[in-house]
C-alpha cells in the first residue's frame, strides 16, 4: 500500500507525460499481478468500492478529532481525504498487520467489509498508515484521484514495459474487471492471448487532427468527403449475442446510463461508431440537453422519456463476425448504409455526406454551420482511408466553428486538486444584467484552464487579496478583475443564475487592464443562444 501511495504522490507532482509513464512502469516492475490490477483499476477509476459509503469518513473523522478542527481545515483544504490524512492524530505503536498492509489486502477487505464493521477497520488503517498512505487510502474509497493520468496513459505504460500493441490491451481491457488478471497474466506470458470473441467490447477509436491552414489546399471532393460534426458525445455501440453495450470514447461503459438503447435485444452482431445525441432522430437537442443524462448511473423514467436519445452512425466496424476496419471509408459506409436500411432501427441515423465542391464552399458551410442544427463544424475524411485506432496525422481532419470570446468578471474561486490545491484556480465568472431598476453580475460559467502557472500565482495574490466573503471553500472576490474567455458554445440552462450556461470555457486572457464595468452584458450573450 505503501508504494501505490508514493506512486500517486509522483504522479500529482510530476507534469511531464513521459515522467508519469516511467513512474507507473517503475511501480508495476515491483508489484505482483494483483496489484498491479487493483492499481490500474483505482488510477482508472474503475475500482467500485460500493460497501463503504464516502460519508462515513465524516463520521470517523468528527469521533476521532475535535469537530471545530474538523470544520476549519475541511473549510480551508476543501478535500475530505486530504483534510483527515493531514490533521488524523498519529499513533505511537504501530500494528504490524495494518502497517504493512498490502495494496490487494486493503481492496479486499473494502470490498467484503460491512457497514457495522467499517468504522472499525478503517479507524485500524488510517492509526497505522503514515500521512502520505492515510491520503492514498481514503481516495481509494473517496474517489476522485485527480493525479493528472487518464485511463489511457495508463494503459500506455503497460503497453511499453510489456512491448505489447497498446490497441491490443485496450480491447482486452474491457472484455475483464478489475484487477484484469486475464488481461496481465497474458502481458507477463503466463497464458496465451485469452480469445473474446464471445464478449462485446470496444475498440480504440480512429481520431482527427485539427483542420490548419496549411492543410487548406490538400481538401477537394475528389480525395476527402465531408459529413457534420455533430455536437452529441463520440460512442461505440457493440452488439453481441442480443448483448448491447455503450462506449464511450474512452472506452467507459455508459450502458448503464442509457437503458433505452442497452436493453433492446438486437439480432444482428455488429459494432458501430457514431455520436450519441439528445432529441428526437429528426430534431436533434442542444449538448446542454444530453448533459442532463450523462453521468446517471440510474436514470429515471422520467428522464428518459423527457430526454430521449439516439445515434447518429458514421462508421461500421464489425458485422457479424467480420471485421471490417480495413476497408476504404467509402466501402464501409456503402455497408453502414446498407445495414441501417435492412434492419431499421429507429434509434439510429446514417451520417449523410456533405457535398461540396471546392474549399471556399466547403468553408461558407462551416461558417454557417451554427445555423443549421447546431453543428460543431465539419469532419473530412480522406474516401480511401481505413479504420486506424489512435490520431494518424492526415486521413482524418476537424473543421471545427470558431469560438466565441466574450469578456466576463471574476466573482468567486475556489482551490484546485492535486497539484493545485493550495492555489485558487477554478474560477466562476459572471457579466452584466443591465435593467431599468438595477445593474447586477449574474454567473455564465465556470473555467480552470487557458492560463499559465506565473497568471495563476499572480491570479491566487489577486484572489486572497481581494476577498470580499467567504463560503466554505469558496472565495467571493472584489467585481474588479476582467478575464477575455472562450467558449464553444452557449444554451439556455438553470445551472446560473444568468439562465445561461457556456460550453468548454477557457481563459484566453487575463484583463489586468479593462475596467470591470466594460465587461459583456447578458443582452449579448442571449444574442449567441441558438
Amino acid at each position: 500500500m505503501k508504494r501505490f501511495s508514493e506512486l500517486l504522490l509522483n504522479l500529482i507532482f510530476t507534469s511531464s507525460r513521459n515522467d508519469k509513464i516511467a513512474h507507473i512502469i517503475n511501480w508495476i516492475n515491483g508489484s505482483d499481478i494483483e496489484e498491479i490490477g487493483w492499481g490500474l483499476s483505482i488510477i482508472c477509476q474503475e475500482l467500485d468500492i460500493s460497501r463503504v459509503k464516502p460519508s462515513i469518513i465524516k463520521e470517523i473523522s468528527i469521533s476521532h478529532l475535535d469537530k471545530y478542527l474538523f470544520d476549519v481545515s475541511y473549510d480551508y483544504v476543501g478535500d475530505m481525504a486530504e483534510t483527515v490524512s493531514l490533521i488524523w492524530p498519529e499513533k505511537i505503536t504501530k500494528e504490524k498487520n495494518f502497517l504493512n498492509a498490502s495494496l490487494t489486502k486493503v481492496i479486499y477487505e473494502l470490498k467484503n467489509i460491512t457497514k457495522q464493521d467499517a468504522p472499525e477497520l478503517i479507524s485500524n488503517y488510517l492509526n497505522n498508515f503514515d500521512q502520505n498512505t492515510r491520503w492514498a487510502f481514503l481516495k481509494i474509497i473517496t474517489g476522485g484521484l485527480r493525479v493528472g493520468v487518464s485511463s489511457r496513459l495508463a494503459k500506455i505504460a503497460l503497453s511499453n514495459f510489456y512491448k505489447k500493441d497498446i490497441n491490443e490491451i485496450e480491447e482486452l481491457w474491457h472484455a475483464f474487471d478489475p484487477p484484469y488478471r486475464e488481461l496481465i497474466e497474458w502481458l507477463q506470458g503466463i497464458t496465451k492471448k485469452p480469445n473474446v470473441n464471445d464478449r462485446p467490447v470496444f475498440r480504440s477509436p480512429m481520431l482527427a487532427n485539427p483542420l490548419e491552414e496549411i492543410d487548406y489546399k490538400i481538401i477537394n471532393p475528389n480525395n476527402y468527403l465531408a459529413e457534420w460534426k455533430w455536437d452529441g458525445i463520440r460512442i461505440q455501440l457493440v452488439s453481441l449475442n442480443q448483448t448491447v453495450k455503450l462506449y464511450s470514447r474512452t472506452g467507459d461503459d455508459i450502458s448503464k446510463t442509457f437503458p433505452e438503447i442497452t436493453s433492446l435485444k438486437l439480432k444482428q452482431n455488429f459494432s458501430l461508431d457514431g455520436e450519441l445525441m439528445a432529441g428526437e432522430i429528426n430534431r436533434p437537442g442542444s449538448f446542454n440537453d444530453l448533459q442532463q443524462r450523462l453521468n446517471r448511473k440510474s436514470p429515471s423514467k422520467e428522464i428518459i422519456k423527457t430526454v430521449p436519445t439516439f445515434i447518429i452512425a458514421y462508421d461500421i466496424l464489425f458485422l457479424k463476425s467480420s471485421d471490417i476496419r480495413q476497408k476504404k471509408i467509402t466501402e464501409r459506409r456503402k455497408i453502414l448504409s446498407q445495414f441501417l436500411n435492412k434492419e431499421n432501427l429507429p434509434f439510429i441515423k446514417f451520417s449523410e455526406e456533405v457535398k461540396f465542391k471546392d474549399f471556399n464552399e466547403l468553408e461558407q458551410k462551416r461558417l454557417k454551420c451554427r445555423e443549421e442544427l447546431n453543428y460543431e463544424g465539419l469532419m473530412l475524411k480522406l474516401k480511401n482511408s481505413i479504420y486506424q485506432p489512435g490520431r494518424p496525422k492526415g486521413p482524418w481532419y476537424k473543421f471545427k466553428r470558431d469560438p466565441f470570446n466574450v469578456d466576463v468578471v471574476l466573482l468567486y474561486a475556489q482551490r484546485g486538486h492535486g497539484k493545485r490545491s493550495s492555489l485558487y484556480s477554478d474560477y466562476t465568472f459572471g457579466v452584466w444584467q443591465k435593467s431599468s431598476l438595477k445593474e447586477e453580475l449574474v454567473t455564465v460559467g465556470k473555467a480552470y484552464s487557458g492560463f499559465t502557472d506565473k497568471e495563476l500565482i499572480k491570479l491566487d495574490k489577486f484572489i486572497r487579496t481581494k476577498t470580499i466573503n467567504k463560503f466554505g471553500p469558496v472565495r467571493e472576490v472584489e467585481k474588479s478583475l476582467v478575464l477575455e474567455v472562450s467558449f464553444d458554445d452557449i444554451q439556455n440552462s438553470k445551472r446560473h443564475k444568468s439562465g445561461l450556461a457556456m460550453r468548454f470555457p477557457r481563459i484566453k486572457r487575463i484583463r489586468w487592464d479593462k475596467p470591470a464595468d466594460e465587461a459583456d452584458t447578458l443582452e449579448n450573450l442571449k444574442k449567441l443562444v441558438n
